[in-house]
This record gives structure tokens, C-alpha cells and sequence, in this order.
């Protein structure tokens, strides 16, 4: 689907709309801001809507078999040398592979088509996956609110579990983001807490993915003085932090 603009009183309500027409939540879509709109006078008088212009976030590529994860296929251009290429999802299904080297082996693909040729570290538990992209192309991969690292993410956690046996959350990171985003939640988690106590007023905290929102719950979950709730609808909703009523 190519992209499209979409208007609404506020630029919240239309990301509300594009995730509605696109089908999907707002962590799946690129967002380009064409305008933020104004109120006009008292509320009428020259208001004017909020418009945006929205797409889905995709990779057009191919990577090559697993047995040559290193190869790429550039876009537009012939390779002098015979490459058979694939599918995420035929690399996927490669038979006889662990769903870590599997993920990894679709990481380093998307990362070639990208022209990031970075190496790729793995670590696994129980529950998890963690491939760190090393390298000094984080600014990239991360993108804003580390949306483009949360798109690749999702199509490694797709491709590779596919059509594995119990499936395993794979998380994608690099230079330490996720450590380093995860300090700066719970930094202004506690920050707009302490605001919140002194001036006995709610604040909303929006735009935040399932993942950031419990950071900011579990920051503050122990603080009798402080409620949070999350409100609205979609992937990304928002987080309240009021005053506890018992206080």
C-alpha cells in the first residue's frame, strides 16, 4: 500500500485513523507530519486540521541463502557472479537450523540490504533471544523512539519463528539501546512523578508502545503517593500518572 494523507483535528487522532485504514498499530507505520494543524479563534474561526501522510514500514529486499548470508543483491544492479536468492521465509525454513541461527541469519540479510555489514552476536535464554548489532550504524538502525529497530525486529521475530517449535521472543538491539532507553524511561518516569506529587495534578505521558508503558508502570509501581494507568486505543497509547487516591 503506497502512502496516503490523512487530516484530523490533532495529529494523535490522525495517526488514530491511519492505524484504522492501514489496519495495523502505529510501530508498522512511517509517519511524516505535513502539518499540526490550529485551533483558530475560539476554536472555529481559521482552525485548521492536522494532516499527515502515512505508509507502511517495509523492507524491499532478497537475501541470499543461508550458506551465503555475507552476499547481497543490490538493488537495480546485476551481480557478475551467480547468487540464488531467497525469501525471508524460505531462509527461515532451512531445516536443521536453531531459531537463533536462523534469526540470525535473517538479520545479517536485511542488514547487507541495508549496505550495514556489521557483525552479529548472540545471546539466549530461557525466554529470549538477543542479537546486538555491533558496529557503528546504530543511528540508522535505531531511528526515531527506536522505531526503525523495533520494524526490523518484528519481521525477524516473523520470519524465524514461522515455523519453529515453541516459539522464543527474539530481540534485536545494538550499541546498548534497549539498556540505555530503558534508564531513560525510568528517569523521567520518576521525574514527572515527583512533579505529579508536588503539584497533586495528573500528567499524560503519549506515544508509547506496550514495552515503554510497562517500564513506566513498573518504575512507579511502588510508589504508594502515584497511580498509572494507560488510556486510549492502539499499540501506542498513552500513560496517566495521577495522585493515588489514598493520599
Amino acid at each position: 500500500m503506497k502512502a496516503v494523507e490523512i487530516d484530523g483535528k490533532t495529529i494523535d487522532e490522525a495517526i488514530e485513523k491511519a492505524c484504522s485504514d492501514f489496519g495495523v498499530s502505529r510501530d508498522k507505520l512511517h509517519i511524516e507530519i505535513l502539518s499540526e494543524g490550529t485551533s483558530g479563534f475560539l476554536g472555529l474561526l481559521g482552525s485548521k486540521k492536522a494532516k499527515i501522510k502515512a505508509s507502511l514500514m517495509s523492507l524491499d529486499m532478497t537475501i541470499d541463502t543461508p550458506l551465503a548470508p555475507s552476499k547481497t543483491i543490490a538493488k537495480g544492479k546485476k551481480h557478475e557472479e551467480s547468487v540464488t536468492s531467497v525469501s525471508l521465509d524460505q531462509a527461515a525454513d532451512k531445516s536443521g537450523e536453531t531459531v537463533a541461527l536462523r534469526a540470525k541469519t535473517i538479520l545479517e540479510g536485511i542488514l547487507a540490504g541495508m549496505g550495514i555489514n556489521t557483525p552479529v552476536s548472540i545471546e539466549e535464554t530461557e525466554d529470549s533471544i538477543l542479537l546486538n548489532i555491533q558496529g557503528d550504524g546504530g543511528g540508522l538502525l535505531i531511528g526515531r523512539r527506536g522505531q526503525n529497530l523495533d520494524a526490523i525486529q518484528y519481521i525477524v521475530n516473523k520470519a524465524a519463528n514461522r515455523s519453529a517449535n515453541g516459539r522464543k521472543m527474539i530481540i534485536i538491539d545494538t550499541e546498548a539501546y534497549r539498556k540505555r532507553r530503558e534508564e531513560s524511561l525510568i528517569s523521567l518516569a520518576e521525574k514527572l512523578g515527583e512533579k505529579v506529587k508536588k503539584t497533586k495534578k495528573a500528567i499524560t505521558v503519549s506515544h508509547m508502545n506496550a514495552h515503554d508503558r510497562r517500564i513506566i508502570h513498573m518504575a512507579l509501581q511502588n510508589d504508594e503517593s502515584l497511580t498509572t494507568k494507560s488510556r486510549g486505543e492502539g499499540e501506542y497509547r498513552k500513560i496517566l500518572i495521577i495522585p493515588s487516591k489514598r493520599n
